[in-house]
């Protein structure tokens, strides 16, 4: 087991660690044990009753957190010359086609999110074992393979995420930064578990959400009082 630092057991020392909150009270705790000097990044875990391995199973969506991630994010559209001016006016990062292919084939990643088109996927089969390790691979049920690329730029850019359930039926999510609200992490936090509660699979078994805790980089978990959420 690693070794707590004196920071991290500073901040267990802040809170019970066997206690559940509701989302806005586990917000305010969260900012209080926060100990970095950067404004840490916050993330919701939801442990979820799907068995990941069988398809009719998988969870997997996209949701708008109505005040963004607080994360600057950087965006490439791969896409046929007619729609690079709308991209650019869209705000995305880098624009083309052929030029990134390649330079990616060489190495380069330094993008969060890749979006392109239906007619350029085929070129994109090649980088695969590139971009698919690293959760950058364009998908139509996440929104990034779209004809109209510059208003997915807008949606990401604007803090429309997408996350998938890992093999351990755990969905990790990042929902904002420490500097945010209380009250907006909340709402962050909602709109994500009410998207997941659309997404139950009717195949599903026994308590379909297990438990929710808040996270900031480096930080405790706390627990989530699910009585206290919507539909649960």
């Amino acid at each position: 087991m690693a070794k707590l630092t004196k920071k991290r057991k500073e901040a267990n020392a802040k809170f019970d660690a066997d206690k559940v909150y509701s989302l806005t009270e586990a917000a305010g705790v969260l900012k209080e044990v926060a100990y970095t000097k950067f404004d840490s990044s916050v993330d919701l875990h939801v442990r979820l009753g799907v068995d990941p391995r069988k398809a009719d199973q998988m969870v997997r969506g996209v949701v708008a957190l109505p005040h963004g991630t607080g994360k600057t994010v950087r965006v490439l559209v791969l896409c046929s010359p007619d729609k690079e001016a709308d991209a650019k006016a869209a705000g995305a990062d880098y624009v083309g086609l052929d030029e990134y292919i390649q330079k990616i084939e060489q190495g380069w990643t330094d993008i969060d999110v890749i979006i392109t088109m239906p007619t350029v996927m085929a070129k994109l089969g090649k980088l695969g074992k590139i971009l698919g390790p690293r959760g950058l691979m364009p998908n139509p049920k996440s929104g990034t393979v779209t004809l109209d690329v510059a208003t997915a730029v807008k949606e990401v850019k604007a803090g429309k995420i997408d996350f998938k359930v890992d093999k351990t039926g755990i969905i990790h999510a990042s929902i904002g930064k420490v500097s945010f609200s209380p009250e907006k992490l909340a709402e962050n936090a909602t709109e994500l578990i009410q998207t997941l509660l659309k997404l139950k699979p009717s195949s599903a078994k026994g308590t379909y959400v297990k438990t929710i805790s808040l996270a900031s980089t480096m930080g405790p978990g706390i627990q989530i009082d699910k009585t206290t959420i919507n539909g649960l």
